[in-house]
């Protein structure tokens, strides 16, 4: 009785063929292909790659006398999602790409005045800039094919290539921008809320460090890296992601049209009118979740985690389900593993919340972050 939409103004940011736009056998086909990368399968093969990176990443930071988390939880996964999707290792190329995204997001959601100045002009030169690299990317990959697809441009160039294929060079495009956008903003945002919930829930963060602990004691060598199975064994560690994205509410509203009327509650709803659900609404709702303000991970003891509800929509649900829902776990996840398991973290400056639309840490979350005792798993 619905349909996706959005309006023209956010169309013309996202682009006129983002994945949410599509419809019907086109949105299915192109699901499929990015399901393909982030689906379980896909995410089996990735995870040493995001174990390595959550490491080497938090390396840095502990030679750092301050790390303002949002910042850098940003870098870290763009950084991992522009390898996956682009091959990118290029620090310039990344930089240049990520300046871009930042002239994007700051202009995302203001009135639609294109005139040089305004945050909506500063948000459309964003993205004109780096839909023109990718472009260009695209093109290099186009004339000179590799023998062994390693990213999912090269997917991408695969499926272009094929006699009859749905899939047309903006389509790709701006797929390949969606899932940038989706890596630089929603994942890093959520994860720097999940930190400073544990540095405000000391029991919460024992109870996560125990279960961490757990995993590496049952290793016969505790450095060797994580594994699949370790990953679904942290039924905490998810309870802990599940309430941190329902308080975080890192999406604010969805958009949909109705494609027939649509009774409901005792009211009606004109074919074609549109409307906005507001998952807040229901994640922060006291007759769905007691005392909705707390941060209570407990609370999710025993339920089905996976999916989405019509009580719990931070991915979305349905066939608009987000494709990448679990690749966002899994980075939270193995990034707590190795945060709790390596090293402690202190709260210096910042962290205040407010919430514009979305969750937004005005002064930023600064923290020292320290190695603990190297030789405590080796020595039990």
């Amino acid at each position: 009785m619905f349909k996706s939409w959005y309006p023209d103004t956010l169309n013309e940011i996202l682009g006129k063929q983002n994945l949410g736009s599509l419809h019907g056998v086109v949105f299915k086909y192109v699901k499929n292909m990015v399901f393909k990368m982030f689906g379980p399968e896909g995410l089996k093969r990735m995870l040493s790659e995001v174990d390595q990176k959550a490491c080497t990443t938090l390396q840095q930071w502990s030679c750092q006398d301050a790390v303002e988390l949002m910042d850098a939880t940003k870098r870290m996964i763009f950084d991992l999602t522009a390898k996956k999707l682009l091959s990118c290792d290029s620090k310039e190329t990344l930089e240049s790409l990520m300046a871009n995204f930042v002239s994007f997001m700051e202009g995302l959601i203001s009135l639609p005045l294109y005139i040089p100045g305004t945050a909506y002009y500063k948000c459309l030169q964003g993205r004109k800039r780096a839909m023109k690299k990718l472009k260009k990317m695209l093109h290099e990959r186009r004339e000179e094919p590799r023998k062994e697809e390693s990213d999912f441009f090269d997917f991408v160039v695969e499926e272009l290539s094929k006699e009859g294929t749905l899939l047309n060079e903006e389509i790709a495009l701006d797929l390949m921008f969606s899932l940038l956008f989706a890596s630089f903003e929603t994942t890093s945002l959520a994860l720097t809320y999940a930190i400073k919930v544990l540095s405000d829930h000391p029991s919460v963060l024992k109870r996560l460090e125990e279960e961490h602990e757990a995993i590496l004691k049952g290793r016969e060598d505790p450095n060797s890296g994580l594994t699949w199975q370790e990953y679904k064994s942290m039924k905490f560690t998810l309870q802990v992601i599940n309430e941190t994205i329902r308080l975080a509410n890192i999406v604010p509203g969805i958009f949909r049209k109705t494609i027939q009327e649509v009774k409901y509650g005792g009211y009606t709803i004109p074919e074609g009118w549109a409307i906005m659900i507001c998952p807040p609404a229901v994640h922060l709702n006291p007759t769905l979740y007691e005392d909705p303000l707390s941060f209570n991970p407990w609370r999710w003891e025993g339920m089905e985690m996976s999916g989405a509800s019509k009580h719990f929509m931070a991915f979305g649900g349905g066939m608009r389900f987000c494709v990448g829902a679990d690749f966002a776990k899994v980075q939270m996840a193995v990034f707590l593993h190795n945060l709790v398991t390596k090293y402690k973290w202190r709260p210096i400056k910042g962290g205040n919340i407010v919430r514009n639309l979305g969750l937004r840490f005005p002064d930023g979350f600064y923290v020292r972050i320290t190695e603990k005792d190297p030789w405590k798993y080796e020595s039990e």
